[in-house]
């Protein structure tokens, strides 16, 4: 499955690429009322498309279409990544031959300055803090999943704290999570305007979701 918002320039490669990998049968592309070519681009290149319409963000699209579909294994792929898409069979491989039940894709260091770590420094050491889990890349949405698993942590965080929220209840349910490194790259956001306004948003819904599950487990406690 691949999130898209206003993906027009790359989400024909992420499908295309996606649909060479063996173990993919079919690919859903859920835009996030993109407003522009994103979901004929899609559909032009083999995809089953959905069209949010208002925008729902991240995470809320992604479970609005998930809960009525049938699927064994799950992938997770942003619509930026093009031709690195194919190297979503590195983390396929370890969820179908049941050596994992969540596999998390690691990307190379970036090749140009972003932001200074704030935000993926509060990823990890909140999912280290919660669950003992030493995360390499907390952000990641490149991911591999069970069913089972996905069952066990829907409905997912909204915004960008889905991926660090999935990964504590995930580690806290008893699933098997690794990391896998891969030679992927997407779009890299620099140290502009809309670069610091975009990890702000991720700071601000990190600590949501990292804040919700606190709050959860003092209450259980």
């Amino acid at each position: 499955m691949v999130p898209a918002y206003k993906e027009s320039d790359t989400i024909g490669d992420t499908v295309k690429s996606l649909l060479s990998v063996p173990s993919v049968e079919r690919v859903v592309v859920v835009d996030d009322a993109s407003g522009d070519d994103t979901p004929r681009r899609a559909a032009e290149s083999g995809a089953t498309v959905v069209v949010n319409n208002p925008n729902l963000g991240k995470g809320e699209s992604l479970s609005r279409v998930l809960k009525d579909l049938e699927f064994e294994a799950l992938l997770l792929i942003d619509g930026d990544l093009g031709e690195f898409a194919t190297e979503a069979s590195a983390l396929i491989k370890p969820v179908l031959d049941k050596e994992a039940d969540l596999a998390v894709a690691v990307f190379p260091k970036a090749s140009r300055k972003g932001g200074f770590g704030l935000v993926k420094g509060l990823g990890r050491s909140g999912i280290r803090e919660l669950t003992g889990f030493e995360s390499t890349s907390p952000l990641s949405g490149q991911r591999a999943m069970t069913r089972e698993l996905y069952d066990a942590v829907a409905p997912l965080d909204g915004g960008f704290g889905m991926e660090v929220g999935m990964t504590i209840d995930a580690l806290k349910a008893g699933f098997r999570v690794i990391e896998v490194e891969t030679s992927m790259s997407h779009r890299e956001t620099g140290r502009d305007l809309r670069g610091f306004i975009h990890r702000g948003k991720q700071f601000i819904h990190v600590l949501a979701a990292l804040s919700r599950r606190v709050l959860k487990k003092g209450g259980k406690e």
